[in-house]
């Protein structure tokens, strides 16, 4: 169909525009995204693998609008590369689930550190409200022009902001006080860990994820440098009504990754025996359970469990 009232060219030629100075922006048009080996295309592929489980060929095909043909080609080239590996499904033995393998998680761990701090380079050029007013445009796009929402991840992360650190605070404070009985010493302890945290941030070897859901805060994790080669995941948690959304195990792989991507060799970690969830995700993740010692903390007797993962 061709526009030819002024007006309806005038709107065209201004999305066009947008869409031209965006993919600057974000370096699309680059031979590799992100320097790297990676088309868009096959970044984006890596990016699905990484974040959501049980995949098969026509969910790629059907979720990022692909031609079969071409993610068929795509995912024989990631296996021949040694980056994803099939495995029939058992619901269905003909169709064949992928996943990265641990190679495949190494190569999208660094795109997936260098994609978030381009974005973060390109936030730290605008004051806090005007990085407001971008995320909320984004989102007005994404409700006019989007079908539904990205599949699978009806939340974002993002960095630490003014407000993030109080809130925290008080949500873990509270939470563990509702469900394991935990008094306020604990909150005490949250408190300590983020203002030496904020104290002492070093953003070469240190980050903090906050998860947000339609603008409210439902998890949070850090990352501590401890040495040269071992950093320590930190207050990993997840608000009761996001769990189920894959939201804890994201934050640790985000920790994971980021741990590879600076060049640790140890991520380690303290828990308790009564947070099986947290539990559950961090065996999943790889950490192994490397001693337990039984005290009083938080006004409870608790096993403490000392984890560490192995980069």
């Amino acid at each position: 169909m061709t526009i030819h009232n002024h007006r309806g060219k005038e709107l065209i030629d201004a999305v066009r525009a947008f869409n031209r100075f965006y993919t600057r922006q974000i370096g699309l048009i680059d031979e590799g995204l992100l320097k790297s080996r990676f088309s868009l295309t096959e970044a984006r592929v890596l990016y699905e693998l990484a974040h959501r489980d049980g995949l098969v060929a026509s969910d790629l095909v059907r979720d990022l609008g692909l031609d079969p043909g071409y993610v068929s080609r795509l995912l024989k080239k990631f296996e021949e590369r040694g980056l994803v590996e099939r495995a029939a499904t058992e619901a269905d033995a003909r169709r064949a689930s992928i996943t990265l393998t641990p190679a495949g998680k190494d190569a999208f761990a660094p795109l997936n550190q260098d994609s978030h701090d381009q974005v973060s380079a390109l936030l730290d050029r605008l004051v806090p409200a005007d990085q407001d007013r971008l995320v909320k445009a984004m989102r007005i796009v994404q409700d006019l022009l989007g079908d539904k929402p990205e599949p699978g991840v009806p939340y974002i992360l993002r960095p630490l902001q003014v407000g993030d650190i109080g809130w925290i605070t008080r949500r873990q404070g509270m939470l563990y006080a509702q469900e394991y009985g935990w008094d306020e010493t604990y909150e005490a302890l949250v408190a300590e860990i983020l203002a030496a945290f904020v104290k002492s941030f070093d953003p070469k070897w240190e980050r903090a994820w906050i998860a947000e859901r339609e603008g409210e805060v439902v998890g949070s994790v850090f990352i501590v440098r401890k040495s040269d080669h071992v950093a320590k995941l930190r207050l990993l948690y997840v608000e009761p009504s996001a769990r189920g959304l894959g939201i804890g195990k994201r934050l640790v792989e985000e920790c994971i990754g980021f741990a590879r991507a600076k060049g640790y060799k140890t991520l380690t970690l303290w828990t308790n025996d009564i947070l099986s969830a947290a539990r559950h995700i961090y065996q999943a993740a790889g950490l192994q359970l490397t001693e337990e010692e039984r005290h009083h903390s938080f006004g409870k007797d608790l096993v403490g469990q000392n984890w560490n993962l192995e980069l």
